[in-house]
């Protein structure tokens, strides 16, 4: 569900933003966040259909222009074809923000060579290999990557083995971006969600014996009394975009209700 805006904030005006995996869900949320800020969107999706269907419902009159580029991030040739896009549409890049992701619920000994290459090479080789190809583009003045980690990095879940390593691996690659990019005043972010309320999720609840009882047990995992909504990683998200942050890099936010601090559940 579109999130409800009272009126169009300036915050990130003439600011480029390129979002990945922004058809749906967290991505879509994020995207739409950062353009009710004012932000000039590129949107980046390997499903064309639902691709085209975001960037046509973000798009109002008067607003800062929303555009769209197919590409499936497992292949670094598509990531150097999506970069040539990103170039001909602006003369530079602000913020980036790597949320595309996959995951197989697999338990460890059923997990192929061929599963665990392609998690990472969506999940952690792609957000580095978008990251350097883009860096050239940020300002002299700097700007924001933003990548959507997972509590997966620092939180044993059963069946997740891949999924947790390239969201370790994110965590490490945030760190040393972060310095590397120190000089270039482009700040480096990880956020890490808990349980997102997103279709995916409702297919996995839908899928269980019991889907009233598995949400209202997800739901008590949280402290705060619920599991979390797209819109929560949005708006975490816009802050460590925008200059409110201008003193944070290499770390981590995690975005998660209280989920992570219990001793037990």
């Amino acid at each position: 569900m579109a999130h409800e805006y009272p009126q169009v904030e300036p915050e990130f005006a003439a600011l480029v933003a390129v979002v990945t995996g922004a058809a749906q869900g967290i991505g879509h949320a994020i995207a739409e966040e950062l353009h009710h800020r004012s932000a000039q969107l590129v949107l980046v999706d390997r499903n064309a259909a639902a691709l085209a269907a975001a960037a046509e419902a973000l798009r109002k009159p008067g607003l800062a222009p929303v555009h769209s580029a197919v590409a499936d991030l497992a292949h670094p040739a598509e990531i150097i074809a999506l970069v040539a896009r990103i170039s001909s549409l602006f003369p530079h890049v602000d913020v980036l923000v790597n949320n595309a992701g996959i995951e197989y619920d697999m338990p460890f000994d059923q997990v192929t060579a061929e599963v665990f290459d392609r998690v990472l090479a969506v999940n952690l080789r792609a957000p580095f290999l978008l990251s350097q190809a883009l860096a050239p583009f940020f300002p002299p003045a700097g700007g924001a990557i933003v990548n959507i980690g997972s509590i997966h990095a620092t939180h044993a879940f059963p069946n997740a083995v891949p999924y947790a390593c390239s969201k370790a691996g994110m965590m490490a690659l945030t760190r040393n971006l972060a310095l590397e990019l120190a000089p270039r005043h482009i700040r480096v972010n990880t956020i890490c969600p808990g349980y997102i309320d997103t279709a995916l999720w409702d297919e996995w609840v839908r899928s269980a014996p019991d889907p009233q009882a598995l949400a209202a047990q997800t739901a008590a995992f949280h402290p705060l009394g619920r599991r979390g909504l797209p819109a929560d990683v949005a708006s975490a998200t816009a802050y460590l975009a925008s200059p409110a942050s201008a003193w944070i890099t290499g770390t981590q936010l995690v975005v998660d209700g209280g989920l992570t601090i219990r001793a037990h559940p």
